[in-house]
């Protein structure tokens, strides 16, 4: 079973039309996108289309449950108050641009999807989230605490754990196991397709497999691929810079921070 996931398009058309691109020439089993198809560009109605029209099995991102309420809070965690400036014109902006039918499909669409594996006498559960299960908006980067890490999976009783928000991807294995019970457990961070903030501007998105012989005892008995695909950058940048929206936002597209 091979499972592609994805994440932040953020609005970025170009992006997500070389991501679907590339996964038709990968075959997956199944498609799931985690959230955050708005903001920072110009282009959110066409990717929420996108995605809809293909019946991809979808969660909320925080900035997809801001511009459903129609909100002037995206629930982004920004430092600086010039950054809080610029996120307050991207959020307008995105309710300036959003149609109604779109914005009724965000605010309906769920907080997390499960889907429960029967192999081998275990159960393999995955569980896709936007931030975390915890919290829409919190962030999980990699150097998480361990065992805060594993407390999360472990409350959640998810075996795998993905999610995007930080735009960062990496793949944690941890073992919960006692007494000498090994009980591994996956979190993956999917990255971003359309914003990457980890200094490749290609889109990126994750490739699981599942084996039929796939078990919690083993922690090599998933595969998973990070994939990364060029798409036409300045052509994002670029509307970008011919919208309202600041733009810096197009430096972070070309430079991907």
């Amino acid at each position: 079973m091979k499972i592609a996931l994805f994440s932040d398009i953020h609005a970025n058309l170009p992006a997500l039309e070389a991501f679907f691109a590339d996964l038709e020439t990968r075959k997956p089993d199944a498609v799931y996108c985690l959230g955050d198809l708005v903001g920072y560009n110009i282009w959110p109605n066409e990717v929420i289309n996108e995605i809809r029209k293909r019946g991809i099995p979808t969660i909320a991102g925080n900035y997809d449950q801001g511009i459903g309420l129609m909100s002037d809070e995206c629930g982004c965690a920004y430092k600086t108050e010039p950054e809080k400036d610029m996120g307050k014109i991207s959020i307008s902006y995105t309710n300036h641009l959003v149609k109604p039918e779109e914005r009724k499909y965000l605010r309906t669409l769920p907080s997390h999807i499960r889907v429960e594996y029967q192999l081998n006498n275990d159960k393999l559960i995955l569980l896709l989230v936007h931030g975390s299960p915890r919290k829409i908006n919190e962030y999980l980067f990699e150097d998480r605490d361990e065992k805060s890490l594993l407390r999360i999976m472990e409350q959640a009783d998810a075996d795998i754990m993905c999610f995007g928000h930080t735009h960062k991807p990496y793949h944690r294995t941890l073992n919960s196991g006692v007494d000498r019970q090994n009980h591994f457990r996956h979190a993956i961070n999917i990255g971003s397709v359309g914003k990457p903030k980890d200094g490749n501007p290609q889109g990126g998105y994750v490739m699981i497999t599942i084996h039929d012989n796939s078990s919690i005892t083993d922690k090599d008995s998933i595969d998973v691929e990070f994939i990364r695909f060029a798409y036409d950058v300045e052509k994002a940048a670029k509307a970008v810079e011919e919208s309202p929206l600041p733009n810096e936002y197009a430096d972070m597209l070309r430079k991907a921070y």
